[in-house]
């Protein structure tokens, strides 16, 4: 059972995820910002969000790399890195795997008709789905 004590420091591990994604960020560090086990944190987190800390971090970085692979002015490595990941392999897997489709590809196609919509409402349209779900076709 988690205990709204624990929600308030999941909360606070979970928004320095939102802010710091670009930074090297660990379950470890994760666990410190909450004031938790390493184990502790990694259940309390699932549990109460649906998914691993990991995974969670990984939306956001995929997230804010669509973002910048929409502008098209940054290679996908350039933007693999400005968004906190450190092998372009596991960026590339994971990219592909919430998006269902390559970063490259992803990059390459025509979004321009997107650039009339409100940023709050592309951030809607355009989040990758977590947990594998990108299904077989493009999603944004």
């Amino acid at each position: 059972m988690t205990t709204l004590e624990d929600l308030a420091r999941l909360r606070r591990a979970r928004d320095v995820m939102d802010r710091d994604y670009a930074k090297p960020l660990d379950v470890p560090a994760l666990a410190r910002v909450a004031l938790m086990s390493t184990g502790h944190f990694a259940r309390s987190f699932r549990a109460a969000y649906g998914e691993t800390p990991y995974s969670y971090l990984m939306t956001r970085r995929i997230e804010r790399a669509k973002a910048l692979l929409r502008r098209g002015d940054m290679s996908v490595t350039d933007v693999c890195f400005a968004v906190g990941c450190t092998s372009l392999g596991s960026f590339s897997s994971r990219f592909t795997e919430l998006v269902g489709e390559s970063p490259s590809a992803y990059r390459a196609r025509d979004h321009s008709d997107g650039a009339a919509i409100p940023p709050c409402y592309a951030k809607i349209h355009t989040r990758p789905v977590r947990n594998g779900e990108a299904g077989s076709g493009p999603r944004s």
